[in-house]
């Protein structure tokens, strides 16, 4: 099969049925799917969809008041952050760091736990071609039914390596081995057990989370795990900027927070990952702490760690403590 049969890019002359974006020179953007006698209504007038049908991207056309819009298809990371949604989709940021990090490459055999919306599902899918296999899992299938339109939407057809199962993925997951595993979910943590079981020894397994607690709690079990490299944490913001003449500087669009990425590699199967040799910073598994000990957390430094954090918390500047003390 030709790879780019099922990349979602079209060329030639734009045709009856074609999703296009119209945009204006002040950013705004109109996605519309084009039908023979229907018109595009704006502020400044109509625009007839006859005027662009049969004819090639990168034109600009004009409504009867006067406003004139450029017209193209619009490029998958265009389409993804404009699509129906049930649930939030991973920025196309963060969808090229994943898909970077975790080597999504040609052919490979890939787990997705969390469809939501299908925006990840369609960048894995055109990175991993025809010849792939994804097996996405979703809890709800109301999920599931808007992340597949969306996906049948942009390719124009069903993938033939893509599944969806519905269910949680520990307890649905299939017995198959997997190059990679994308996991975008509220407690990635309670699956890394049955992921190591299916993920290949070098495979790669990714996290995608939105709070410090959940990228803590994560890293943490694959530390107690033994069977994954120590997780490399991360996040991505990107800036626009203006450059006009001598006017060059930060533009007003910046993409800060979305989330986090966590990153590790499988082991061999029983090899466990090398220690850390430092202890754990003073309080970091205090006596406020619940969740996983890491295997370099030994008893004698896990008792040694919660002293300190008990003695730091007695050191009080005298000007913090006589504002303590000061009437409310």
């Amino acid at each position: 099969m030709d790879p780019s049969a099922l990349s979602g890019v079209h060329i030639g002359p734009l045709q009856e049925g074609e999703r296009v974006t119209l945009a204006d020179m002040k950013g705004h953007r109109h996605s519309l799917v084009l039908e023979a006698g229907k018109s595009f209504h704006t502020t400044k007038g109509a625009l007839s969809h006859d005027e662009i049908i049969a004819g090639p991207e990168g034109v600009v056309v004009r409504t009867v008041g006067g406003a004139e819009f450029t017209v193209f298809r619009p490029l998958l990371h265009e389409y993804t952050v404009g699509m129906p949604r049930e649930a939030a989709v991973i920025y196309p940021k963060d969808a090229a760091q994943i898909l970077m990090w975790a080597d999504i490459f040609p052919g490979a055999r890939v787990l997705e736990a969390g469809v939501g919306s299908g925006a990840l599902s369609l960048y894995l899918l055109r990175a991993i071609g025809p010849t792939g296999h994804l097996h996405s899992y979703e809890r709800r299938p109301e999920f599931a039914e808007v992340a597949q339109r969306n996906v049948a939407d942009f390719l124009g057809a069903e993938h033939p390596g893509w599944q969806v199962s519905i269910g949680d993925l520990v307890t649905s997951i299939c017995d198959e081995p997997v190059d990679r595993a994308i996991l975008d979910m509220l407690r990635p943590w309670d699956c890394i057990d049955a992921v190591a079981e299916r993920l290949v020894p070098g495979g790669v397994l990714c996290c995608y989370v939105t709070t410090t607690t959940q990228l803590g709690r994560v890293a943490d079990q694959l530390r107690a795990h033994g069977g994954f490299t120590e997780p490399d944490l991360s996040e991505t913001t990107v800036r626009q900027w203006h450059a006009e003449g001598l006017a060059i500087r930060p533009g007003h669009g910046t993409s800060a927070h979305t989330g986090f990425l966590v990153m590790s590699r499988r082991m061999a199967p029983g090899v466990m990952a090398p220690l850390k040799k430092r202890r754990p910073a003073p309080g970091a598994y205090g006596a406020d702490y619940h969740g996983p000990l890491p295997r370099s957390v030994a008893p004698e430094h896990l008792a040694a760690n919660r002293a300190r954090d008990e003695d730091d918390s007695e050191q009080i500047a005298p000007a913090v403590r006589k504002a303590l003390r000061r009437p409310r």
